[in-house]
C-alpha cells in the first residue's frame, strides 16, 4: 500500500525552480504511468499551496480534482473549459485567463501555468513561444510547466520552437528504492512486478496484473505514444519485436536472426528503427556492444533490455512463483533489472552497452569519459563471470570491475544506489 504523500526525489527540484523568478519554461517529461502528473500537483502544495491554473490538453487524462476557491489567494487547482477543443486558439484564449489571475496574484512565490499533455495541441511549441517571449518582456511573474508522455513531439517542440527557452526535468520508471520506500515491496517483488505504481493494487491476482500492464500500460504506450506520434509503416512487427525483445531481455540476438523468428516481412533496418522507437517510448531498449573505437559499435548485434521488470513477467507465462523456482529464469530476471536501473539513469552522465569477445562475455560495460565500469551479474549462473571479466580488464585495464550478485555486491544494495556513484565508490 501506498505510503501517505510519497513524493518522488525530483520534486525537490521542481519546487526549487517554482521557487525562483520564471526565467525558463519547466518540462516535465517521461514514459507513461511513471506519476508525472501527480509529481506537479504535489509540487503545487509545496512548500505552501501556490496560486496555479490547469490546463487538461487531453481531457480525456488524468485531471486533478476541484478544490474550492478563493478569489482572494487564488490557490486552488482549477480546470480550464473542460468541454472545449482543445487547438491553438484555446491554449492562446487560457494563456490570457491565466496572465490575468498571475497580474492580481500577490503571493510571495510567481503565479504558476501547467498545461498537462501539451503536444496533444496542434502547433503547441509555436503558439508557446510567441506567449511566452510576450510574458517575458513584460516582466510578468508567470511560471510555465509542460506535462507530456510523448518523448518525440514533446522533445522536438522543445528543440525546435522553444530552443533556450526551457528547462528539462526527466521522470522515469520507479527505482527499487522507490517502491521499497513507498509501497515497502521487496526485491524478489520488485524484479517480478516492476515499477509501476499504478498495477500493485492487483498483485494478490497475477492474472487481472498481467492483464492490467498488457492492457492499460502497454498498450496505450505503444497504440498512442508510438504508432499516433509516429510513421511505423510495419505496426505488426514492432509489437512482434517488443514481445520477442522481453522474452529475449538479457540476450545477445542480431536482427538478422531475428527476423526469422517474426512472421511479418521485414529488414534489419526496420528493426533497428522499431527498437529505438521502443527505447524512446520506456519499454524496450537494445544495447550496443562495446568498442574503444565508437565507429565500430555501430550496427552492432544489440542485447535486448526491458526497461521495466513488470514488462518481462506480463508479457511472459512464468508466475511469481514459478519465476522464483526457476533459476536460469530468475537470472535474466534479475540482469534485466539491473540492466533497466542502468539504461533508466544514463541521463545522469554516462553511457551503456554491452561487451562480447566470444567466448568470453561481460553484461554491462557503463563508459564515463575515460572511466568504464565493467559489471558483471551474478544470479542464477556461476560459470564464465570471472573469466569474462577478466579477459576485458585485460583488453581494458584501465576499467574498474563490479560484480553484482552472489560473490559480490548485493543485488538490493546495488538497485538502491545512483549508478553514477559506482564509478568513484571505494
Amino acid at each position: 500500500m501506498l505510503k501517505s504523500q510519497y513524493q518522488r526525489p525530483q520534486i525537490k527540484t521542481l519546487v526549487d525552480r517554482l521557487s525562483e523568478p520564471p526565467e525558463a519554461i519547466i518540462a516535465v517529461a517521461g514514459p507513461r504511468q511513471v506519476g508525472k502528473t501527480t509529481l506537479v500537483q504535489q509540487a503545487m502544495h509545496l512548500p505552501a499551496p501556490r496560486a496555479h491554473l490547469w490546463l487538461a490538453a487531453d481531457p480525456s487524462g488524468q485531471q486533478p480534482a476541484l478544490a474550492a476557491t478563493s478569489s482572494t489567494e487564488l490557490t486552488s487547482t482549477a480546470i480550464a473549459s473542460p468541454g472545449a477543443k482543445r487547438d491553438a486558439a484555446w491554449l492562446s484564449e487560457q494563456w490570457s485567463r491565466a496572465r490575468v489571475l498571475a497580474k492580481s496574484h500577490r503571493g510571495d512565490a510567481p503565479f504558476v501555468l501547467v498545461i498537462d499533455e501539451a503536444q496533444k495541441i496542434s502547433r503547441w511549441s509555436d503558439v508557446i513561444k510567441g506567449l511566452w517571449d510576450a510574458d517575458r518582456a513584460s516582466g510578468l511573474r508567470m511560471h510555465v510547466v509542460v506535462l507530456g508522455s510523448s518523448p518525440w513531439l514533446i522533445q522536438q517542440g522543445l528543440n525546435e520552437s522553444l530552443a533556450g527557452r526551457y528547462e528539462y526535468l526527466r521522470l522515469g520508471h520507479w527505482s527499487f528504492s522507490e517502491m521499497q520506500e513507498a509501497f515497502d515491496l521487496s526485491l524478489d517483488e520488485y524484479l517480478y512486478f516492476g515499477g509501476y505504481p499504478s498495477s500493485l493494487r492487483l498483485m494478490r491476482d497475477e492474472v487481472r496484473w498481467g492483464a492490467f500492464v498488457r492492457g492499460s500500460l502497454i498498450q496505450p504506450n505503444i497504440e498512442k505514444d508510438i504508432f499516433e506520434e509516429r510513421r511505423v509503416d510495419k505496426k505488426a512487427l514492432l509489437k512482434a519485436l517488443f514481445e520477442v525483445g522481453c522474452a529475449h531481455s538479457g540476450q545477445i540476438i542480431s536482427l538478422n536472426k531475428l527476423l526469422g523468428q517474426l512472421q511479418d516481412a521485414g529488414n534489419t533496418v526496420t528493426l533497428a528503427h522499431h527498437l529505438e522507437l521502443l527505447s524512446a517510448a520506456g519499454l524496450l531498449c537494445g544495447l550496443q556492444k562495446y568498442s574503444d573505437q565508437p565507429i565500430r559499435r555501430r550496427n552492432t548485434v544489440p542485447k535486448f533490455n526491458a526497461l521495466n521488470p513488470a514488462l518481462i513477467s506480463a508479457m511472459g507465462d512464468h508466475s511469481f512463483a514459478e519465476a522464483r523456482a526457476d533459476r536460469s529464469y530468475w537470472g535474466r530476471l534479475t540482469e534485466s533489472a539491473v540492466g533497466a536501473h542502468l539504461q533508466n539513469h544514463v541521463h545522469t552522465g554516462y553511457k551503456l552497452f554491452y561487451w562480447r569477445d566470444s567466448p568470453h562475455e561481460v553484461d554491462f560495460v557503463a563508459a564515463k569519459g575515460q572511466q568504464l565500469l565493467a559489471i558483471e551479474v551474478k544470479s542464477g549462473k556461476s560459470r564464465g563471470a570471472q573469466q569474462g571479466l577478466d579477459a576485458f580488464m585485460e583488453r581494458f585495464p584501465r576499467a574498474r570491475p563490479l560484480i553484482v550478485g552472489t560473490g559480490g555486491t548485493p543485488i538490493a544494495d546495488f538497485l538502491i544506489r545512483p549508478p553514477l556513484s559506482w564509478f568513484d565508490a571505494p
